[in-house]
């Protein structure tokens, strides 16, 4: 049997040697290594791909965010409403920008924000939400605009772990994670779903002006060459990282069928099992995968982490500290928060080996492992 990776980039890789390093030579020989034809032709398909007008590529997906928060003038103080249960780059941004975190809850079954909570923590200064689609399945975005519409307030969707995700609406429409709200905003670090060989993200939007003022913003403020119009930052997608993901891209959905095949073995091998919920599927969203995450009830959740190490399987126990209750919030006074989910899940959740390259034999092994402990 092969080794066991969370992510195994390296044979992924293998896979597609052959147009990766043309790609990567090609940008060499090029030598056009900021900015160059790989940039404007990745963020071209990438549009496409999403079904949006503008898609601005930036250096990785937590200036996305910072990026986009910039350009909807957020003012020191204003409130922006996000889920404590998320990767700390979603928050610190709004703290970095001396914005103030507004923490909710999550549902329960999905792990992502609830659009109620929402409801219940919007105030004047509310400016902005930011829904985020944590492990590859999208927030529930109908009811979350719903809710931004009915106040007027932007909407930033943190699209990192589920791109190329559908979302489904009430009325038929389906449109892509990322592409609903006012602004999206992606990573493409190596292990996420559509990973380039560093760092890099995206911003996109329908909006002419904000694509036009985000453009800007990554760029120095500069609406032309030595022209700064803004404070802006330095922001940029590299060529060779361009390149790489436009060989990606094409694969995206291959990619994604992939996770979900091995998330149906993981299932079926769990089914029945009253101590393990295996993650809950939508009706109106696409689950990508990005992990393959569950809920333990009445079992040793570090026990297990510490055994499947030692049966050489990694695992990763994914923000076990919430975002209220780190430290560097506590000047917000977010510790004090209710978000009894959140604790919850936090409690109770193990993420198990989930990538392209995953085969049977790997799979009947992880899963046997798990049982024996859960089941002992």
């Amino acid at each position: 049997m092969r080794p066991i990776h969370m992510v195994d980039l390296k044979q992924q890789y293998l896979h597609i040697k052959q147009d990766i390093d043309a790609a990567i030579h090609e940008v060499i020989d090029t030598v056009a290594f900021i900015n160059g034809k790989a940039v404007v032709d990745f963020g071209n398909s990438l549009a496409d791909y999403l079904g949006v007008k503008h898609v601005i590529p930036c250096a990785n997906g937590t200036d996305a965010l910072q990026i986009a928060m910039m350009a909807l003038d957020l003012q020191p103080g204003d409130e922006v409403i996000t889920p404590s249960y998320t990767y700390i780059a979603t928050t610190e941004v709004i703290a970095l920008l001396k914005l103030t975190p507004v923490f909710v809850d999550a549902d329960p079954k999905t792990f992502n924000i609830d659009p109620v909570a929402i409801e219940k923590a919007i105030t004047p200064r509310t400016k902005a939400i930011v829904p985020v689609h944590l492990y590859g399945q999208s927030a529930n975005m109908e009811a979350i605009m719903k809710i931004a519409e009915k106040h007027n307030i932007p909407v930033i969707e943190d699209n990192a772990q589920a791109i190329g995700s559908d979302y489904r609406f009430s009325n038929g429409q389906t449109k892509k994670t990322g592409s609903i709200g006012t602004i999206g905003c992606t990573s493409f670090f190596p292990s996420k779903n559509l990973g380039c060989y560093g760092d890099g993200g995206a911003i996109n939007t329908n909006d002419d002006a904000l694509a036009s003022k985000m453009r800007m913003i990554a760029n120095h403020g500069q609406s032309k060459r030595y022209y700064h119009d803004l404070v802006g930052c330095n922001s940029r997608l590299d060529s060779i990282q361009a390149a790489i993901l436009n060989v990606k891209l094409p694969l995206l959905d291959k990619y994604i069928d992939a996770r979900r095949s091995a998330a149906d073995f993981y299932d079926n091998a769990f089914a029945g099992n009253l101590k393990i919920t295996v993650p809950f599927r939508s009706a109106e969203s696409k689950h990508v995968f990005h992990q393959y995450t569950l809920q333990l009830e009445g079992v040793d959740r570090d026990g297990l982490n510490q055994f499947l190490s030692d049966n050489q399987i990694p695992s990763m126990i994914y923000y076990p500290v919430p975002a209220h209750r780190q430290q560097m919030f506590a000047s917000f006074g977010s510790a004090a928060c209710n978000l009894p989910v959140t604790d919850w899940l936090t409690e109770r959740v193990i993420s198990l080996p989930m990538h392209t390259e995953l085969d049977q034999e790997q799979l009947e092994y992880i899963s046997s492992k798990v049982l024996s402990y859960v089941n002992k």
